[in-house]
C-alpha cells in the first residue's frame, strides 16, 4: 500500500492577497435580470467591432507570417511609433523607444513591481486605490501605505510628509477620473507631486486608462510633463477603455533604465504580447480615427453619468454624498454611518441589482467612513436602465 503524503502548500502570498471582490461579484450577478452597476467594463455595444475585424482581416491577409509569428519583447515598431506620435500630440515628445508595448496596462503594473519592489518596500497608493493595484503590489510582498487626500485627489502635503517618514519607493495614482472615486487630480497638485518626487527620490506611476473618455471640462496635462518628474514617472496607457479590453493591449512609457528592467520582466512573463493584436492595432490607428470614436463614446457615457446623477438623490438615504466625475466610467458614493455596504449588499442583489462595496478599495483595516462607501459604474446601461436599477437600489438599502 502506497502512503501519499500532502502536496507542499501554495505560496503564503496567495492566502494573503486573496482575489478580486468585484470579480466575486461579477460572478454572482450574472442572471441576466440583474441590472450590475459593479463591473468595470466599457460599454460592449460600443465598441466600433467592424473597424477592428476589418483590421484583423487586413493583417491576416497581408502579413500573416508577421501576425502569427514571435515578435519582439518590446513591440511592434508601428505600434509604438503610433503611440508615440499620440503622446507627442498631447504635449509629452515621445519617440517609439520610449515605449513598452503590455499585454494590458495591468501588466505593465505587474512588470514595474517585478522591477522596483523588493518584499518590505514601501508603496504609497491614493485612498481610496484602484483594486487591482493593492493586489499587484500586495503580491509583491510590499508594504501599502496610503496617502490623505479630499474630493480632489491625494494631498500634496501629506504626500510630501510620508515620503520623509517612510521613505518609499513609489506612488501609484490614476490621477484623471479615477477608479474608483471617477476623481480628477487638479494641475496644481499635480505640479506639487512632482515637486515631491524631484525633492525627495521618489518614482510616481501615473495611471491612465481613462483620460480619453472627457465629456466635460478642460483637459489636464500628464504628471510626467510638469517640472521634476520627467526622470521619474512611468506613465501607463491602454486601449481597453477605447477601442477593446479583449485585445489586451496597454503599454508603459519610462526612463531607459527601468523601460529595459520592464522588458527583461515581460520576457519571463510571457516573451511578448502577442503580434495579431499588436498589429491589427496599429492598422487600426492608421485606418481609423480613434479620437472621433472616443468622443463618440464620450456622448454616450455623458448621457449615463447624468441619468445616474439624476438619480442619486432618491436612490440614497439622507446625508449621502457622491462625486460628479468630468469623464471616465464610475462615480462614488458615501452613505452615512453607520451604513456598511459590504454587509447590505447581499440583501441589494435580492431587488436585481448590484454595487461594489468601497471597504476593498481602501489599504489596510478600513474604518468606518470606508465600510459606508461603494462604487457605481454608469457606463454600460442605457438611462432608462439606470433609472430602474436605482429604483432597486433604493428598495435594497431600505431593507
Amino acid at each position: 500500500m502506497t502512503i501519499s503524503s500532502p502536496v507542499p502548500p501554495l505560496a503564503a502570498r496567495v492566502a494573503a492577497v486573496g482575489g478580486s471582490p468585484v470579480r466575486d461579484i461579477l460572478a454572482v450577478t450574472e442572471r441576466p435580470e440583474v441590472i450590475n452597476f459593479a463591473g468595470g467594463l466599457p460599454a460592449p455595444e460600443l465598441f466600433d467591432a467592424e473597424g477592428i475585424a476589418a483590421a484583423y482581416r487586413d493583417v491576416l491577409a497581408q502579413s500573416p507570417e508577421r501576425a502569427l509569428q514571435y515578435a519582439t519583447t518590446e513591440g511592434d515598431p508601428a505600434l509604438r511609433a503610433a503611440l508615440a506620435a499620440r503622446h507627442t500630440a498631447r504635449g509629452l515628445p515621445t519617440t517609439a523607444d520610449e515605449l513598452l508595448v503590455t499585454t494590458g496596462s495591468q501588466q505593465a503594473l505587474s512588470l514595474l513591481a517585478t522591477a522596483l519592489l523588493e518584499p518590505g518596500d514601501t508603496v504609497l497608493v491614493e485612498s481610496p486605490c484602484y483594486l487591482a493595484a493593492l493586489q499587484t503590489f500586495g503580491f509583491a510582498g510590499a508594504r501599502i501605505v496610503a496617502v490623505p487626500g479630499d474630493d480632489e485627489g491625494l494631498d500634496p502635503e501629506a504626500l510630501a510628509g510620508l515620503v520623509e517618514r517612510e521613505r518609499p519607493k513609489l506612488l501609484y495614482t490614476v490621477p484623471t477620473f479615477q477608479n474608483p472615486t471617477g476623481r480628477t487630480l487638479p494641475a496644481g497638485r499635480r505640479a506639487a507631486l512632482a515637486s515631491v518626487a524631484a525633492r525627495h527620490g521618489l518614482w510616481i506611476v501615473e495611471d491612465d486608462p481613462y483620460s480619453e473618455l472627457r465629456f466635460e471640462g478642460e483637459r489636464v496635462p500628464w504628471i510626467a510633463t510638469y517640472p521634476g518628474a520627467e526622470d521619474r514617472t512611468v506613465l501607463l496607457g491602454s486601449f481597453s477603455k477605447v477601442m477593446a479590453p479583449g485585445m489586451r493591449l496597454g503599454w508603459l512609457r519610462a526612463p531607459a533604465a527601468l523601460r529595459r528592467a520592464c522588458a527583461v520582466a515581460k520576457q519571463a512573463a510571457d516573451l511578448h504580447t502577442p503580434s495579431v493584436n499588436q498589429l491589427a492595432a496599429a492598422r487600426y490607428l492608421a485606418d481609423r480615427d480613434l479620437d472621433a470614436h472616443a468622443a463618440r463614446v464620450a456622448v454616450v457615457y455623458h448621457e449615463r453619468r447624468d441619468a445616474m446623477l439624476a438619480g442619486l438623490p432618491d436612490a440614497l438615504p439622507q446625508g449621502s454624498a457622491w462625486t460628479r466625475p468630468e469623464g471616465g466610467m464610475f462615480l462614488w458614493v458615501r452613505l452615512p454611518e453607520p451604513y456598511d455596504t459590504t454587509a447590505l449588499l447581499r440583501r441589494v442583489v435580492e431587488h436585481d441589482v448590484a454595487y461594489v462595496p468601497g471597504a476593498p478599495f481602501h489599504a489596510g483595516e478600513p474604518d468606518a467612513a470606508a465600510r459606508a462607501t461603494l462604487r457605481l459604474c454608469f457606463v454600460t446601461q442605457t438611462p432608462q436602465e439606470i433609472e430602474e436599477g436605482l429604483r432597486r437600489l433604493a428598495k435594497g438599502l431600505a431593507g
